[in-house]
């Protein structure tokens, strides 16, 4: 079981329910409204971008820190703890963003699911 289902603020507010098979069949119900593979990769690469560009600012003020102090701190420990400073940072300046892509991972996942039992039902022959 995904962690996503196991969270309860990650699974959208009202259920998906499964619908005949048309050229929106990548589209599923969330709380916002319907969410699509498009949408849900356009926020993963944003709140993707948006770390990194975090770590890049954080890393930029260790070697900026560093020079105002009159020492050269070298390339890869800045990034290294830019990285280990902007993992619980992006956290809460990006809350907002990482549960737009929670609720649209679920969304398209409960749509997933609601399709392939459907059309398992409709191979037992239980359908319409």
């Amino acid at each position: 079981m995904s962690q996503l289902s196991e969270n309860p603020e990650n699974v959208p507010s009202e259920p998906v329910k499964a619908s005949k098979p048309s050229a929106n069949s990548g589209q599923a119900k969330s709380a916002t409204g319907p969410v699509t593979k498009g949408q849900l990769a356009r926020d993963v690469v944003l709140y993707s971008v948006a770390r990194l560009l975090l770590v890049v600012v954080i890393g930029a003020l260790i070697i900026g820190g560093g020079k105002l102090a009159g020492t050269d701190v070298p390339l890869i420990v800045a990034a290294l703890f830019a990285v280990l400073i902007a993992l619980p940072l992006s956290l809460l300046l990006f809350a907002k963003l990482r549960k737009r892509v929670n609720a649209g991972i679920a969304a398209v996942d409960a749509q997933r699911r609601s399709d392939r039992d459907d059309l398992r039902s409709k191979l037992r022959g239980d359908g319409r």
